[in-house]
């Protein structure tokens, strides 16, 4: 990945917050030419509060108002031409060149949101309000309760976390991001989310997560979108 990228960037403060969901409900969202992909027949959505740092094109220093802001994910598991990756439902941001450049370029679903990010020691809060929804709306604490480890083989965290690429429709047709990082450090965390109504124009309530890490910084590589091509069996 390193010798194909396009765009680097650097997430720090990650929460993965997970929730197993009925197949059905799911599955009427994600778009034609992507399939829902399960873990022992169960469908997920994530939950993901970050920050990003040092956002930039190959070849080009960063924008000011564009490489650094607090990000919020709305993604599900999905599958298309023979690869496993993501379907982001939202992305909220706190960066408005940011938002405009993803949607009008790759047709990502981003949306303008007011955001506060503060540390106090290990525990990261977070707050979050769509502004042309405001009842769109994530407000929480969480922090590490365990030491970092990768995911082990075949297991439900490896197959929430590494995944190496997301999927967006844009210009009447489906297209893979191919993404590079390390495994993720992941650390059990422990979420006190006071709000959290991220799902609801998926028609969602969330309550507490099923599941729950976190990981510390992380790089991230991007490289140019290709289109979906169907798989050959």
């Amino acid at each position: 990945m390193s010798a194909l990228w396009v765009l680097k960037q650097s997430w720090l403060d990650l929460l993965f917050a997970h929730w197993p969901i009925e197949r059905a409900l799911l599955a009427r969202h994600v778009p034609p030419g992507l399939e829902l992909d399960l873990f022992d027949g169960q469908a997920w959505l994530t939950v993901a509060p970050f920050r990003i740092e040092g956002l930039r094109l190959r070849g080009l220093p960063g924008v000011p108002t564009a490489s650094s802001f607090p990000e919020l994910n709305v993604r599900t598991y999905v599958r298309a031409g023979g690869h496993a990756g993501v379907y982001f439902f939202s992305l909220d941001a706190a960066s408005t060149l940011a938002v405009a450049g993803a949607r009008a370029t790759l047709g990502l679903n981003y949306r303008r949101a007011s955001m506060r990010v503060r540390r106090d020691g290990e525990r990261v809060v977070y707050e979050s309000t769509r502004r042309a929804e405001p009842d769109v709306r994530f407000r929480g604490s969480y922090s590490p309760i365990g030491p970092p480890a990768v995911a082990a083989a075949g297991s439900l965290d490896e197959w929430l976390a590494e995944r190496y690429c997301l999927f967006t429709r844009f210009l009447g047709r489906s297209w893979r991001l191919d993404i590079g990082h390390a495994p993720w450090p992941l650390r059990p965390a422990e979420a006190s989310i006071e709000i959290n109504t991220m799902a609801s124009p998926l028609g969602l309530t969330l309550g507490a997560p099923a599941l729950a890490h976190v990981s510390a910084v992380r790089d991230v590589w991007a490289a140019p979108p290709v289109p979906v091509r169907r798989a050959s069996y």
